[in-house]
């Protein structure tokens, strides 16, 4: 298990759930627009947000962020040591540095001892556009072990001054090479690991590289915090992380509707059925997500994380199975579907009817297993 370090009100590593991270893509100076993006970010689920900070005027308005934020603030920082004592004054929760081009090791001291004395966690971030002129000349290029090796070395430095609440990420945006990196740096070190897959792209190219990239490595039980970076409204990164935690049962949340990618044998029009449930139940999903932010529930507390799984499933071969390992089933023949509720047969009914009474299955079932009601 790896050690746990605190950022604001938020545990990272030492078994706490793994929490999700955003970027601010707004000029950080710009309190308003900083501050409307970071409001939407928390009601999106964003648990962390780091702001870039390039000048003296973002230090500066950080104090207001932080006092207005919800959520604890991480300062990102790069070649300026003062930018990062600026913003430690203004009182963020970490701050994000790569000792690497910060201005040596004195002013790396500087920093480290205000985030001593203040209790302020730092992340090493080191990307693979990033790493030192010797390590890329004794590999020829950018590779895993010297990303790796480039994360450790700063590490080692902030340990020289006695300093060890310490955050590593090291991200690429080559799946494969970002992926063995982890590895390494997991397998050599027991801080806890911010992971992701840096520029990558798109939102549909963006998610493909961060389900492959950020899944296999939380399937093998590595990362203890995670953004996903997409060229796009950072409201995408937050949800589809949450999307990532709940299909790999690390976070259940909310409701999950699961069906068929129908063939040949499907005798309903399922997409026009699947459809009208989801904008049915868009009420309640919404319902569910308020409940996922109350204090306990997102941690795992008393009760656990309120959720609901669905099964639409189109045919009669997989479909009952499918349906009574749900919360809430259909299993679909020639025009009519038959209603499961926690594996127990309710009744048939017509197609037309089907996303009406499924609904109303839900609705029910939310409210009598987690006292939810629609708002």
């Amino acid at each position: 298990m790896k050690r746990q370090v605190i950022c604001g009100d938020v545990k990272i590593g030492g078994g706490a759930p793994i929490s999700i991270q955003s970027m601010t893509n707004t000029k950080t100076a710009d309190v308003p627009s900083t501050m409307r993006q970071i409001d939407a970010l928390t009601e999106a689920g964003c648990e962390i947000i780091r702001l870039a900070v390039p000048d003296r005027d973002a230090a500066e308005a950080l104090k207001e962020i932080k006092r207005r934020s919800r959520i604890p603030v991480v300062a990102d920082i790069h070649f300026d040591y003062r930018l990062a004592l600026a913003s430690m004054e203004a009182g963020v929760d970490k701050i994000r540095i790569n000792p690497g081009n910060i201005g040596g090791e004195e002013n790396v001291r500087k920093v480290v001892e205000m985030a001593k004395a203040r209790r302020i966690p730092i992340r090493v971030g080191v990307n693979s556009g990033s790493l030192e002129k010797d390590i890329v000349a004794r590999d020829g290029g950018v590779s895993a072990e010297g990303l790796a090796e480039s994360a450790l070395r700063n590490v080692r430095l902030l340990e020289k001054f006695d300093f060890e609440d310490i955050v590593i990420s090291l991200k690429s945006s080559n799946v494969k090479m970002n992926d063995q990196a982890y590895r390494i740096v997991d397998d050599r070190c027991d801080y806890p690991l911010h992971i992701g897959v840096t520029e990558a792209g798109t939102p549909a190219r963006g998610r493909t590289k961060s389900a492959a990239g950020i899944g296999a490595l939380l399937l093998s039980g590595i990362g203890d915090t995670l953004r996903v970076s997409l060229t796009a409204d950072p409201v995408q990164e937050v949800l589809f992380a949450r999307e990532l935690l709940d299909v790999l049962d690390i976070r259940k949340s909310g409701i999950e509707i699961v069906s068929c990618p129908t063939c040949g044998r499907t005798e309903v029009d399922l997409e026009r059925i699947i459809d009208r449930i989801e904008q049915r139940l868009e009420p309640l999903k919404k319902t569910f997500e308020a409940r996922r932010q109350r204090p306990g529930v997102l941690s795992g507390g008393a009760g656990g994380a309120a959720s609901m799984k669905i099964a639409v499933m189109g045919c009669v071969v997989n479909g009952p199975g499918e349906a009574r390992e749900a919360d809430i089933g259909v299993a679909c023949g020639k025009g009519k579907g038959v209603l499961i509720r926690k594996g127990e047969i309710l009744r048939q009914v017509t197609e037309e009817n089907i996303p009406e009474e499924i609904c109303r299955l839900a609705e029910e079932y939310a409210e009598i297993t987690y006292g939810i009601h629609t708002i």
